[in-house]
């Protein structure tokens, strides 16, 4: 879990119309699906309310049985402060380098909370709260749980399921459906609008808002 300050970002509010269509856009343009090896690691435990945000996602990635990328962190097993150090050795020493997806929970100011946040580059764990975690991730995915600035931790611990689970909801479903929309789009070999527009409908775009 951590504050937000990079100033190069994509983001979208987990209650706007669309935003599981609009975060599959984003994800389209971050995650090169065509790499060879793609990991989703999902920091977070499933102790704190505000920071299960990234093993939430991972279950439910987890759960879509065509997604078909691996998945570290769920909230049967949680990657967090004890182990993510050793997860990021073993994925430095993997034989084929990695595209890793960081997912977090994070904190912000009051307006924003309930965003979604997307960049370039890895996130750094813990940073909210005074710890000192490896940095993991090619690209970072982050949600404002709740707001930061004062006893974090207590914070997390209050913060509203509610909030943390419709946002974990909406970032798996995007993922699924951006690695949907890449299939179909490799499927047609095609990127004009008609297809575009055949996609969203083959996929069933209602089911994503």
């Amino acid at each position: 879990m951590q504050n937000i300050n990079e100033t190069t970002r994509s983001f979208v509010h987990h209650e706007q119309p669309g935003a599981v269509w609009r975060l599959s856009d984003i994800f389209l343009n971050y995650i090169p699906f065509d790499h060879e090896q793609i990991i989703f690691c999902c920091i977070g435990t499933d102790r704190s309310t505000g920071d299960s945000l990234g093993p939430l996602t991972g279950s439910f990635l987890e759960s879509y049985h065509s997604f078909p990328y691996k998945v570290i962190g769920t909230l049967e097993n949680p990657l967090h402060a004890v182990n993510l150090p050793l997860t990021v050795e073993e994925l430095k020493q993997s034989s084929i380098t990695p595209f890793v997806i960081a997912i977090d929970a994070c904190l912000g100011s009051e307006n924003n909370i309930g965003q979604i946040i997307i960049h370039e580059g890895p996130l750094l764990p813990g940073k909210a709260v005074k710890k000192e975690l490896p940095a993991i991730g090619d690209i970072s995915i982050k949600g404002i749980v709740n707001v930061g600035g004062f006893m974090e931790m207590l914070v997390l611990q209050n913060t509203r399921l509610r909030t943390t689970y419709s946002m974990s909801d909406k970032i798996a479903r995007a993922l699924l459906l951006a690695h949907q929309r890449y299939s179909l789009k490799g499927k047609h070999n095609s990127n004009n609008q008609t297809d575009y527009n055949n996609s969203r409908e083959q996929i069933g775009y209602s089911n994503f808002s």
